[in-house]
């Protein structure tokens, strides 16, 4: 059940990233940021739980220090009368963009981010993979100037996010490595044509969504929790399985649609070897998470005699449908084209 003041700040979180978004000024920018920052640090707060306040107080320290840059990145822009990012220099443009890397989590500012993660409950985790990163990347997609610098935070980010993802056995951890190897795609997708990030921002919330729902209903943080439910139930099983496929962009699932379209752009505006290099450790995210879902794959396998409880969820459901749909959606593209 929800508190009252856990609606108020939930709210004024909603609220302060729409604020980042329809601002005209680098002030209100920052002020929206900053309202978003004071407001989730509530909504983190556990009183039976040391963990969460733990993993408040380091978001705290890390968001703080990305909102200083920021502030002194904008005094130091008009101080010395120059406009960003027109007729700004280089180095205020790689201050503002490295704060909200920081932001965001991007690698190699991404320390942060999973030891913060590994304290929340899924709710708060829910929030940090996706609503926590629109404020920031609004404004990064308004400052895209340097190619080069972002092509290596986005070949950082990719690398980092697989390989790190190898040996970790919590899910939280898990999925914020795979977040930043999604980010890696979601700055891949605003080089040129921005309508493809959004696309896929909705996509991929959609999928952590319909797997935070299980991992919440049941109660799951680590690895060896995973046979237990799923042994049990068939079609949560498969839902599962699906999804975890379908976030690793495997074809035909709907989590390969805006990946190829991300790659269609690269590719025509002579990405060639960032492409490469995406898929590559991309391919290694979707190894970690098929050795998540490894037991929904094999024929014979072990099945419970007691029947535990089952998810009836109409959300969980709908959703699952809509992502389930990228065959049909698929399907009828060429007739579009």
């Amino acid at each position: 059940m929800l508190k009252f003041y856990k609606i108020l700040f939930l709210n004024i979180l909603f609220l302060s990233t729409l604020i980042v978004i329809s601002s005209y000024s680098w002030f209100s920018m920052w002020m929206g940021l900053e309202i978003n920052l004071l407001s989730i640090l509530p909504l983190m707060t556990n009183p039976k739980n040391l963990y969460p306040s733990e993993a408040a107080m380091k978001y705290f320290i890390t968001q703080t220090l990305a909102s200083l840059i920021l502030l002194f990145s904008i005094l130091l822009s008009m101080n010395t009368q120059e406009f960003i990012p027109q007729n700004s220099s280089n180095m205020l443009i790689l201050m503002i963009n490295s704060s909200l890397f920081l932001k965001a989590g991007a690698a190699p500012f991404h320390a942060w981010f999973p030891e913060v993660m590994e304290g929340l409950n899924w709710e708060n985790c829910l929030l940090m993979m996706t609503w926590q990163k629109i404020a920031p990347m609004m404004i990064l997609i308004h400052n895209l100037n340097m190619f080069l610098y972002l092509s290596w935070i986005i070949l950082i980010s990719t690398i980092l996010g697989g390989i790190y993802g190898l040996n970790q056995i919590s899910l939280r951890k898990i999925l914020a490595y795979s977040s930043i190897n999604h980010i890696a795609w979601m700055l891949a997708s605003m080089l040129y044509f921005k309508m493809i990030w959004l696309l896929y921002f909705i996509v991929y919330s959609i999928l952590i969504i319909n797997l935070i729902i299980i991992f919440r209903y049941f109660n799951i943080f680590y690895i060896n929790q995973l046979n237990l439910i799923f042994n049990s139930n068939k079609l949560l099983n498969f839902f599962f399985m699906m999804n975890f496929l379908s976030l690793g962009g495997l074809p035909p699932f709907l989590g390969f649609l805006p990946k190829w379209l991300t790659i269609m752009n690269l590719i025509y505006n002579q990405f060639y070897s960032l492409t490469l290099v995406l898929i590559i450790f991309t391919l290694i995210t979707l190894f970690y998470y098929v050795r998540l879902t490894f037991s929904s794959f094999l024929l014979t396998k072990i099945e419970l005699s007691i029947k535990l409880t089952s998810l009836n969820n109409f959300w969980f459901f709908f959703l699952n449908f809509i992502s389930l749909a990228g065959l049909l959606i698929y399907a009828m593209l060429p007739n579009f084209f």
